[in-house]
């Protein structure tokens, strides 16, 4: 049945229906008898589904939906030799239905992509021994070892060797984290450079991947599909409208006013104001690069009065650049600094000393050749540049290796680290002489995109995996005074639900796997559809396919104008049926003119809502 009901409403199917409809009003008009009724075809195509539905919903799930009091009026109408109008009823309703399905469609192609981020196998080390074994078998309290670029199997500790991780997938965090023994992982991060063992804590369902995975099921049950206004309405109208058709049978003695009056009732208009308006302003919003996934999602981003707002690749451009250097010895120059830790960073992975090279090539600085060089996952780097030692790494790794600080260079590094930046020393033969730090970009539209918002009485806040530092100096930054930091996936998800008990409605905007549950959870996902991952543009209802974050203004503001036309729509469309009614009792229209009042009615509407694609909100 449902193969049926599908090939029956397909577009090919629809243009087939009308286009025998357009033929059926033809001979009508010119006269011509056929053997057969062109708007059989209409009837029959467009037809069986409506009357399909309106039997589920008797029989099966004991609800009055609309279907039905369109059903009665094609039985009426064929019952009195009025084909073509059963055949233009039904095809209206075919095509308001196409047009709700088009704008109601969600893809779910985002949880298939994450789960398959999930490590499929670990490699335990048992009695000695290295095995590679299922992650499903894995237990609590297993000693695993995981090699650079590994994925990280399950939630651990570590207890040897010392790495850096890129746990993205988890916090967001535009760089790879420092760790060493005694330092937590979590599934599905990624290990970027040492070698390490791990004693496994959380496995199978408990390990955090699988937890953000469950998240989003979770998230997706949770999103009632919307529901069409008409059928809300349908328990009340199908009884008035057969009072109505009754009383005018029994007061005028004709059945063809009854049977008129059910076709003219039956709320095509009605149907069409919802859907014509979504798809509107949809190719409005596409026009400005953003792709609105479902009517819902539109409608409620005019209720958002708050706005969770992740940092890195949202707020931030989520790519590292050198932002400070502060030279720590006399006569020692900017560019000198960075000559010289481009020249020992060129032979390294980590992104800081991509960072840094990069920007020295930026510069068009020269950097020499460099010897025996040496990097201590999760410290720093060594080399020897043109004779003399040179570190570049954590100020605690060179302290280990004898390199003092003075009190000048002390206060520069405290200052940098409150700006939540990244810091490198850079020291030659033992002697500290520059500081490089290193920073995300802020979007320079971000600070007048939450002016805008304020103006709009919507809240902005921050929500981020990143430490509460560097949190702190980018809200600052562009405006915001609510900072959430320091927040894993599930952490951002009780936020969200947080602000919602309190009466909040609330929109979040991420880019990263971790933010797919947040994204789900809010009362509206915006994913950066740019640079964002294909799980968050997923599981979002809006994306912002150019990264523009200052088009959510304007969303909300074309949110507002399309839920006023679909009232006023629904307003014109009760209105054109009720003067329709009127002219049927008093015998001024048949079910033929009765069901071209459905036209200019239908069209009107469609027109109305037309005009939203065209309005400037910008």
């Amino acid at each position: 049945m449902e193969k049926i009901l599908t090939f029956l409403s397909s577009l090919k199917m629809i243009i087939v229906s009308g286009a025998s409809i357009a033929v059926s009003l033809i001979f009508s008009l010119t006269g011509v008898n056929a053997p057969v009724d062109p708007a059989w075809v209409a009837v029959i195509i467009c037809g069986f589904s409506i009357v399909y539905w309106a039997m589920v919903g008797i029989f099966i799930d004991r609800k009055i939906y609309t279907s039905l009091l369109i059903t009665i009026a094609m039985i009426a109408s064929i019952a009195i030799g009025e084909l073509f109008a059963a055949g233009e009823i039904a095809l209206i309703m075919a095509i308001g239905g196409k047009l709700e399905e088009k704008t109601l469609e969600r893809a779910h192609k985002g949880l298939k992509k994450l789960i398959s981020l999930a490590p499929s196998v670990g490699r335990r080390i048992e009695g000695g021994r290295e095995e590679e074994i299922p992650v499903d078998q894995i237990r609590e309290g297993d000693i695993l070892r995981v090699f650079p670029g590994e994925a990280i199997p399950v939630d651990g500790e570590i207890i040897s060797g010392d790495t850096s991780v890129d746990q993205s997938i988890m916090t967001g965090e535009s760089l790879p984290v420092d760790k060493g023994a005694g330092d937590s992982v979590y599934s599905g991060t990624i290990n970027r450079f040492g070698s390490v063992d791990i004693v496994a804590l959380k496995v199978g369902e408990d390990s955090s991947l699988q937890k953000l995975i469950h998240m989003v099921q979770e998230a997706e049950k949770n999103q009632a599909p919307t529901q069409r206004i008409v059928d809300k309405w349908a328990s009340w109208l199908v009884p008035i409208a057969l009072l109505i058709a009754v009383i005018a049978f029994f007061a005028t003695g004709e059945i063809i006013r009854a049977v008129t009056v059910l076709v003219v009732f039956c709320p095509c208009a009605l149907v069409l104001a919802t859907p014509t308006s979504i798809v509107a302003a949809i190719g409005q919003a596409t026009k400005h690069g953003v792709i609105i996934k479902s009517g819902g999602a539109l409608e409620r981003m005019g209720l958002v009065d708050i706005v969770a707002f992740d940092k890195t690749g949202t707020l931030t451009y989520g790519k590292l650049t050198v932002s400070d250097i502060v030279s720590l010895e006399k006569g020692v120059t900017e560019n000198d600094i960075l000559s010289l830790a481009a020249s020992v960073e060129a032979r390294s992975e980590h992104p800081l000393g991509k960072a840094i090279t990069g920007f020295a090539e930026e510069r068009g600085l020269h950097t020499e050749p460099s010897d025996n060089f040496k990097m201590i996952p999760g410290k720093g780097v060594s080399a020897e540049v043109g004779g003399s030692a040179v570190l570049c790494g954590s100020a605690s790794w060179l302290r280990e290796n004898g390199v003092v600080f003075g009190a000048d260079s002390e206060a520069a590094l405290k200052q940098l680290q409150e700006q939540g930046k990244a810091v490198i020393i850079v020291s030659k033969d033992k002697k500290a002489v520059g500081i490089l730090a290193m920073s995300d970009t802020i979007r320079p539209e971000a600070a007048k995109m939450i002016k805008d918002l304020r103006t709009e009485n919507t809240d902005a806040v921050l929500l981020t995996g990143d430490h509460l530092n560097t949190a702190k100096y980018f809200a600052g930054t562009a405006g915001l005074t609510g900072v959430y930091a320091e927040l894993l996936p599930a952490e951002k998800v009780e936020k969200i639900n947080e602000l919602k008990a309190q009466g909040r409605v609330i929109c979040m905007v991420g880019d990263g796997v971790n933010d797919a549950p947040a994204l789900k959870t809010a009362n509206v996902g915006m994913a950066m559809g740019g640079m964002g991952s294909d799980i968050a543009i997923e599981a979002a209802d809006i994306a912002l396919m150019g990264d523009d974050i200052s088009l959510i203004p304007y969303l909300k503001r074309l949110s507002n104008a399309t839920v006023k036309l679909i009232k006023f729509n629904i307003t014109l469309a009760m209105c054109i049926n009720f003067v329709a009614i009127l002219l049927s009792f008093l015998g001024v229209l048949t079910p033929l003119t009765g069901a071209l009042w459905h036209n200019i009615g239908s069209v009107l509407v469609v027109l109305n809502a037309a005009r939203l694609y065209d309005r400037k909100f910008i």
